[in-house]
């Protein structure tokens, strides 16, 4: 399994995590597929995130929205790639889309192939159980616009993953709540930072903290996978 989570921040901030996804991948110059979570505006996204791998030698890419009609031929392109991005953005509507096209079970066998899958923000939160994570804390959270009661995700590693967090006490209180109605582990992971994975080893780059059943636990640079 080999995976990168961002926490999120700016492309050119990320370029440490690009790297190791890069690396991950174990080819030269890697294609890579960005699958972006809304179709509207992604172009100019899209662009931003090729512009910051090009700065690490890559030149082939493709865009792939999947909230529009899209036809075999690009399907096939986008998971023949090494590398595989999902984008930020709002959660919920990445999932209802993820599974109406029936993505989940095709990104979770090109991982199982082999493949790299990346995900920033909302795209690392879909690779976990569920995406509880999305809906808290009401002063900073995805709206579900879409309804969605089923939030089930990917579920291929073992916790739940926080982006965007700030070493405060209103996040603090909220995700020691929030760690206490589940059984796996919370990792909260600020902007700029994130969570390698290379089989069954996870790679803290950052400050990542672990919040687990009411606990704020600090954390090795590596942890095995269970």
């Amino acid at each position: 399994m080999k995976l990168v989570l961002y926490g999120g921040g700016h492309e050119e901030e990320n370029l440490h995590l690009d790297a190791e996804a890069i690396r991950l991948a174990r080819v030269d110059d890697p294609r890579v597929t960005y699958i972006p979570s809304c179709s509207y505006d992604s172009e100019a996204d899209f662009i931003a995130f090729v512009q910051n791998y090009r700065k690490l030698g890559l030149t082939k890419f493709i865009h792939f929205p999947i909230d529009v009609p899209y036809d075999q031929v690009l399907l096939g392109e986008a998971f023949s790639s090494d590398i595989i991005h999902l984008s930020g953005g709002n959660t919920f509507y990445f999932l209802k889309y993820l599974k109406k096209t029936k993505m989940l079970s095709r990104l979770k066998n090109f991982v199982r192939n082999g493949g790299v899958l990346t995900g920033m923000s909302a795209g690392a939160i879909l690779m976990t159980p569920d995406i509880k994570t999305a809906g808290y804390p009401k002063f900073d959270c995805d709206d579900n616009d879409e309804n969605i009661t089923n939030l089930k995700a990917m579920n291929i590693v073992p916790f739940e993953f926080f982006p965007h967090y700030k070493n405060s006490d209103r996040y603090e209180k909220e995700l020691i709540t929030q760690s206490k109605k589940v059984m796996v582990p919370v990792y909260a992971v600020p902007d700029h930072s994130g969570i390698v994975i290379e089989g069954n080893t996870l790679k803290f780059v950052g400050k990542t903290v672990c919040f687990l059943r009411g606990k704020k636990i600090p954390l090795s640079n590596h942890l095995r996978l269970v």
